[in-house]
């Protein structure tokens, strides 16, 4: 059983992921780098749950391919 990811959470990535998808990889680490960047989020444990679910979305659209 995972854990449940907030509507914030969820839609913040959605629009990071859709607007700049083609930075971001199946990497975690990478990701949390590259969101770094792009997006100004003060709180550490929040930018990495944003960057898991990204990295978890990425990987899911590369699997589809």
């Amino acid at each position: 059983m995972g854990r449940i990811k907030t509507t914030l959470v969820k839609r913040s990535t959605k629009k990071i992921v859709k607007e700049h998808g083609e930075g971001l990889s199946a990497d975690f680490e990478k990701n949390k780098q590259a969101i770094k960047k792009v997006v100004d989020i003060s709180s550490k444990k929040l930018r990495n749950i944003v960057a898991g679910y990204a990295t978890r979305l990425t990987r899911k659209k590369e699997q589809e391919v």
